[in-house]
């Protein structure tokens, strides 16, 4: 597929979305809803867990990532050196900072600067688009603790 095409998402197997997928062209378009039909069909999904996710862009910045969490499950404390946006497509989510709890119900979205540490608690069967966006010369390391993908 060359950088001017158009990659649009259809139903398919995972393993042939894995194969074919493209994350840096010049133009990409989703079907968020199929995508997350998709995401709450992987192993990953269904195990005590109960997440998965999908990288759906990845140009040195930004990044996307599309995140399906079951109702009850978490993500524990965490934090990167980008600055990221949560955008809550499904369901409700509570990210916990420090002492605060921020929620996020579906068409909610929150922006946090770089280095905050924070957690994720699905309150109910979730999805959210994670966009990161990494300050201009800053490192993208991933390291234990942190989720740059």
């Amino acid at each position: 597929m060359s950088a001017t095409q158009v990659r649009t998402t259809q139903p398919q197997r995972r393993a042939q979305d894995d194969a074919a997928r493209v994350l840096n062209a010049a133009l990409l378009q989703f079907d968020l809803a199929g995508e997350i039909r998709k995401l709450r069909q992987e192993d990953s999904w269904r195990r005590k867990a109960g997440r998965s996710a999908a990288t759906l862009v990845k140009h040195g910045d930004p990044r996307l990532v599309l995140v399906a969490m079951r109702a009850n499950s978490h993500m524990h404390e965490h934090k990167t050196s980008a600055r990221i946006s949560i955008q809550t497509i499904a369901g409700h989510i509570r990210l916990r900072l420090g002492e605060k709890s921020v929620d996020l119900p579906a068409g909610h979205l929150l922006v946090l600067d770089q280095a905050l540490s924070h957690d994720v608690e699905a309150l109910e069967d979730s999805a959210f688009l994670l966009t990161f966006s990494w300050p201009q010369g800053a490192e993208q390391i991933s390291q234990k603790g942190r989720h740059e993908p």
